[in-house]
């Protein structure tokens, strides 16, 4: 341990408050602007360079955020001003690390005190230390950081080629026109007609169905879990609206295990709250117990990627619906499910189509769980390796089986 020593955080930082800057006097730009719960807009100009580092001091209390290009950190937040010749990324990390509870003052909207935390004793590493320990959470970071951007990329390609195929219709305007599908080969492009045909939702492609969402998957309305409370012996944590927004189900309450198995979920299905926020997404947080208010959405006919679109394609209307019940939870009923038709191909066109989109949808999945994964080994690192607990070859053995 010569390479680390005792000092207080002053000693090695150089805390700010964040600058005030009213929504009225916002100028659009592209600079970020970060308060305690992170970025919550942009702005025209920069009071700080990068890298930064923001600290929640009001509301999300402790909350860290590096920050990779220059920003404007609101009053609500503490930023690095002066990071000493330390390695900004370590810098974050560590301040991961403390008990910001200590540091909150008495006052009538409890918040951060940046005095205090300068008189926190820390236990702080050489340059080179720091820096090593930075790249072995950094580039844990970054993989779960780079999965994210990649499957956003992969959602926004598949819901496009589901929207021009099975929404838009664009193969076959084309076809109809006279032209070639662009940039389609021409076997997929033979499995589109080349004419329409009414229906009762007007002009379809020829020799489509039409069909009730409700008649293309299954929904299961979730339990009423405090009837399964926890036994302390292999429970569910509960998969309610806020683990569905969040993905993960780490504050979750649990359920004894002993539910129907239809009710308990795991990575890949799809989930929709019908209830409060409406939301649709392929799960992946792990094992969980389906809670009320949340449909699990399933299909023996049709695959996963075609239920999945289409409830997103549908989501907006149900927002809607939601938003003008006269009551604190909007919601929709069952018959919105009846009444929103979609439309069914052909089979060889849904395999073809199935070809596309569906290694896409499982390419997300196993990127999130990857991601779940890397960031599981991240925080078990990242405690023992800001107290010097791990030594750093040992870690970056774990760090290179991972990566």
């Amino acid at each position: 341990m010569a390479e680390w020593r005792r000092v207080l955080l002053g000693e090695v930082i150089e805390l700010k408050r964040g600058y005030d800057l009213p929504t009225p006097t916002r100028k659009s730009g592209s600079i970020p602007v970060v308060s305690s719960s992170g970025v919550t807009g942009c702005h025209d100009e920069a009071k700080v360079q990068a890298p930064g580092v923001v600290i929640g001091r009001y509301g999300t209390l402790g909350q860290v955020f590096f920050i990779r290009e220059p920003f404007w950190p609101l009053n609500t937040a503490l930023y690095v001003r002066d990071f000493k010749g330390n390695d900004p990324r370590f810098v974050a990390y560590a301040l991961t690390t403390l008990n910001y509870q200590a540091a909150v003052d008495k006052a009538a909207v409890p918040g951060v005190n940046r005095n205090d935390l300068h008189r926190f004793p820390v236990l702080w590493p050489s340059l080179p230390v720091q820096r090593a320990i930075a790249h072995i959470l950094g580039t844990l970071d970054d993989k779960i950081e780079l999965n994210g951007q990649m499957n956003e990329t992969l959602e926004a390609i598949a819901r496009a080629i589901f929207k021009s195929w099975l929404v838009d219709f664009d193969p076959v305007r084309a076809k109809v026109a006279g032209r070639d599908p662009p940039g389609m080969d021409a076997e997929t492009a033979a499995l589109f007609p080349d004419a329409f045909e009414e229906s009762p939702l007007g002009k379809i492609p020829r020799g489509w169905g039409v069909a009730s969402l409700d008649e293309v998957a299954d929904f299961l309305n979730g339990l009423a879990l405090q009837k399964f409370p926890p036994t302390g012996e292999g429970d569910l944590p509960v998969i309610k609206i806020a683990e569905l927004r969040r993905g993960d189900t780490a504050r979750s309450d649990r359920a004894n295990s002993h539910i129907p198995p239809g009710y308990v979920v795991d990575d890949g299905d799809v989930l929709f709250s019908w209830s409060g926020s409406l939301e649709v997404c392929i799960w992946t947080g792990g094992l969980g117990a389906l809670n009320q208010h949340l449909f699990k959405v399933t299909s023996r006919l049709y695959p996963k990627w075609f239920y999945y679109f289409w409830l997103k394609e549908y989501l907006p209307d149900f927002q809607a619906i939601a938003s003008g019940k006269a009551t604190t939870m909007g919601h929709i009923q069952r018959h919105h499910l009846t009444e929103a038709k979609v439309l069914v191909p052909p089979s060889d066109l849904l395999a073809r189509a199935g070809a596309a989109i569906g290694p896409m949808i499982e390419m997300r999945v196993s990127n999130k769980i990857e991601a779940r994964t890397l960031a599981a080994i991240r925080d078990t690192l990242l405690p023992k390796l800001i107290s010097g607990e791990a030594r750093i070859p040992d870690a970056g053995r774990v760090f290179e089986r991972v990566t």
